[in-house]
């Protein structure tokens, strides 16, 4: 396996299949991705993971996290959140945060992240925001 930064449009295929396959691509597609770093995970050369950080006055969120369907469990997604978390700290980065799937925040909460209780709905989907406080 090899983690390495990739562009914002080889994102956008895995973003839209796994996390909105009812949507055209253009609903996966940020504003601020120009403005990100946009990292990939590959399994015998297949993208397999992405996840797109951002940073903003010493704060990362990740965004845009998502694992090919028939990858996940295999602990692909583990290995790029580290990663991730790895950059972060690396970068003195005073917290990580992301908007989670409300049914997603336990995954969250195995890395260190608490829930803030700050929700919100998007397309339907219940969101909650999760936080790392690294200082």
């Amino acid at each position: 396996m090899v983690i390495k930064k990739i562009t914002p449009e080889d994102t956008w295929p895995i973003r839209q299949k796994v996390m909105w396959p009812d949507k055209p691509i253009s609903f996966v597609k940020l504003e601020e991705d120009k403005n990100g770093t946009h990292y990939g995970l590959y399994q015998d050369e297949v993208l397999t993971s992405v996840v797109s950080v951002f940073e903003v006055n010493g704060e990362i969120q990740f965004r845009k996290f998502a694992t090919l369907q028939d990858k996940q469990k295999r602990g692909f997604g583990t290995l790029l959140l580290n990663h991730v978390l790895a950059e972060a700290r690396s970068r003195k980065a005073k917290k990580v945060w992301c908007n989670a799937r409300v049914h997603k925040k336990g995954y969250y909460e195995k890395f260190g992240l608490a829930d803030t209780h700050q929700r919100f709905a998007k397309a339907g989907k219940e969101y909650t925001i999760m936080e790392l406080i690294l200082i």
